[in-house]
């Protein structure tokens, strides 16, 4: 037997960086989605640089990360370093990290969350700007979420566009969904942090303005934290108590079973990377009703896998929920379209496309 056939590749050593894994929220969820499905050639090290709380101790959080972080490069424990970010103060702590690396002269992905980014960026003076492209251009790649994003970070900060990768989030396939068939209520379903930018509150307002009698074979069920009790007391102005309903921040278990209750996913936002619980959604065979921002046109088709509706237009949003009651047909197709669209997100499909991009870092990495 030919005894190269029989050397196992190198082990490759990745240190991430980002958010606790007990926050809530897209990115932390990104990070352990890697953690249970990363491949056996990688070992992947993750440092916590963010936790909620007040200002001191989210630097402090940080600047134990960047010892943390130093003290690895310097003893060479670590080959590449994956560094999630989002925008605002993460923006900046994420740059000194990648500072860091580059003086270690070790090579560094970044990754890109930020659903608010563009306007963050844009509202910057022009000297941070440059310098927040510059260090920028030290990275091996930048992982975005989307072709919309990828022509958004070449064209505002002036990045190769061989070195911005468009990586949609992964999803978990459920192995099989439940029959959603001659359903006597049609159950809409929000999953997200409650407040104005993912349009939680336009969503209790369509589900008020639609007709009595599709009201009546309706629910509307939204999991999450942020302004519950605003949007409780704005259910009881309406008197809908009955029919709309808000469990708080849910466990994954309990977001399973929600996801297999329901008929419709809603997430009207204002702005977004490529979230989640769409994703998430889609691949429960639920069709969505969503807006046009960030990624999501890209994974959302009318008429194909769901519904887009304008950011802020309660009269479409409320047009579209009330289409997807009347019309189970359609709501079956879009649904079955749209588990379809999202198998190629699998998250083992996503590990292994990170683990490439890796050692593609390693052999050219970023000068």
């Amino acid at each position: 037997m030919d005894s190269s056939s029989a050397i196992a590749p190198t082990r490759l050593h990745v240190t991430m960086l980002g958010p606790t894994l007990r926050q809530k929220g897209g990115v932390a969820a990104v990070e352990e989605a890697i953690f249970r499905h990363a491949p056996p050639e990688l070992k992947i090290d993750h440092i916590v640089t963010h936790e909620e709380g007040s200002i001191a101790r989210r630097l402090q959080v940080f600047a134990t990360g960047l010892k943390e972080l130093a003290a690895q490069l310097g003893r060479g424990e670590t080959d590449l370093v994956h560094i999630h970010f989002a925008e605002r103060g993460s923006v900046f702590r994420k740059a000194i990290a990648l500072s860091v690396v580059r003086r270690f002269g070790k090579p560094a992905i970044l990754h890109a969350h930020g659903s608010e980014f563009h306007t963050f960026y844009q509202n910057l003076a022009p000297v941070w700007r440059s310098a927040i492209a510059r260090i920028f251009r030290q990275s091996s790649y930048l992982i975005v979420l989307s072709e919309s994003w990828k022509t958004f970070y070449v064209e505002q900060l002036n990045l190769d566009p061989d070195r911005v990768i468009p990586i949609p989030n992964p999803v978990e396939i459920p192995p099989e969904v439940p029959d959603r068939r001659a359903q006597t209520t049609v159950n809409f379903l929000f999953l997200g942090r409650i407040g104005q930018r993912k349009g939680a509150f336009d969503a209790i307002e369509a589900f008020a303005a639609l007709p009595p009698d599709r009201r009546d074979r309706a629910t509307l069920t939204m999991a999450g934290d942020g302004e519950i009790e605003r949007a409780r007391d704005r259910v009881s102005q309406l008197n809908l108590g009955d029919r709309i309903t808000f469990p708080g921040w849910v466990d994954p278990v309990r977001r399973a079973q929600l996801l297999a209750e329901a008929s419709v996913f809603v997430l009207p936002s204002y702005n977004e990377g490529l979230p989640m619980a769409l994703l998430e959604s889609m691949s429960w065979a639920l069709p969505a009703i969503a807006t046009p921002v960030g990624g999501i046109a890209e994974v959302l088709t009318p008429d194909e896998t769901g519904w887009l509706v304008t950011p802020g237009a309660i009269a479409e949003l409320s047009a579209a929920m009330q289409q997807a009651i009347d019309n189970e047909p359609l709501r079956i197709r879009l649904g079955i379209n749209a588990r379809h669209r999202v198998e190629p997100l699998d998250v083992k499909t996503y590990c292994d496309r990170l683990h490439h991009l890796y050692r593609s870092a390693l052999e050219s990495p970023s000068k």
